[in-house]
C-alpha cells in the first residue's frame, strides 16, 4: 500500500459518526463517564478533530438526544388516534430501555434549553398532530400533553422507589413508627411488596405499570374527547 493510502481510505469523520460513538459509549458506561477524549479514542482520531463537528459537551448531549429520538417508530398508518399514540409512546419506551442514560439527559437538557432539541420538537409536533387528527380540540390537546408528561417520551418520574433489592436507608424510621406516622403509605408499601398478583406487577415503573398508567390516561382522554 502506498504511503497515505490508509488515510485516504479511512472513513471521514462526521457529526453522525461522533454522535453514534458517543451514544454507544454512554450505553456502556453512562453519560457521567463520557468525554471527548474517549469518543476520539473510539473513533481513532485526536480530540481536537471532534470540535469541527460538535462545539462543546452541551451540543454533544443535544445531538445524542436527537440521535436516539430518531429511533422512535413513525406513526402507524390507518389506525385511530389511541393506538397511534400508544404505539409511539411504547416505541419511545423501547428506545429508552436500550439507552438507560437518555431519560436523565432529556430532562436535564429540556430544563437547560429555551426549547426542545429539533428531533424532540418534531416528535412532540407529530404527537400533537395525532391528537388533532383524532378530533381533539386545542384545549384538550394542551391538557393531554400535560397529563401524559414525560410518558410521551417513554418514561415517567416516580414518587416512590419500591423495587426489591435496594439498599436499606440508614435514616429510615423503624417499621412500627413508620406505620404509626404514615399508615396509608405503609399500607400501600406492604401491599406492593407482598401482592405478586397485582394487575400492574411487582415493583415500580416496570413495563406493566407503565402501560397500565398509559392506558388509563388514554381511556380518560377518549371520554373527554367525546364530551367536548
Amino acid at each position: 500500500m502506498q504511503p497515505g493510502a490508509a488515510a485516504r481510505t479511512r472513513r471521514p469523520l462526521s457529526r453522525k459518526r461522533i454522535l453514534a460513538a458517543a451514544v454507544a459509549l454512554a450505553d456502556d458506561g453512562g453519560v457521567a463517564a463520557l468525554s471527548m477524549r474517549k469518543i476520539a479514542a473510539a473513533l481513532g482520531v485526536v480530540p481536537m478533530a471532534l470540535y469541527k463537528h460538535v462545539a462543546n459537551k452541551d451540543e454533544l448531549l443535544d445531538g445524542m438526544i436527537d440521535a436516539v429520538v430518531g429511533e422512535i417508530d413513525p406513526p402507524a398508518d390507518g389506525v385511530g388516534w389511541k393506538p397511534a399514540v400508544r404505539g409511539r409512546v411504547l416505541s419511545a419506551r423501547r428506545m429508552l430501555l436500550r439507552h438507560p442514560w437518555a431519560p436523565g439527559v432529556i430532562e436535564a437538557r429540556m430544563k437547560a434549553r429555551s426549547a426542545p432539541t429539533p428531533a424532540v420538537l418534531g416528535y412532540l409536533d407529530s404527537m400533537i398532530g395525532i391528537f388533532r387528527a383524532g378530533g381533539f380540540t386545542l384545549d384538550l390537546v394542551h391538557h393531554a400533553m400535560h397529563i401524559m408528561g414525560s410518558r410521551v417520551l417513554g418514561f415517567s418520574q416516580e414518587l416512590f422507589e419500591d423495587s426489591p433489592g435496594g439498599e436499606p436507608d440508614p435514616d429510615a424510621l423503624p417499621p412500627e413508627e413508620m406505620a404509626a406516622r404514615y399508615p396509608h403509605v405503609t399500607e400501600l408499601a406492604m401491599a406492593v411488596a407482598h401482592d405478586a398478583e397485582s394487575v400492574v406487577g411487582a415493583g415500580c415503573d416496570d413495563q406493566l405499570e407503565f402501560e397500565f398508567a398509559l392506558d388509563l390516561m388514554l381511556d380518560g382522554l377518549e371520554r373527554l374527547r367525546h364530551a367536548s
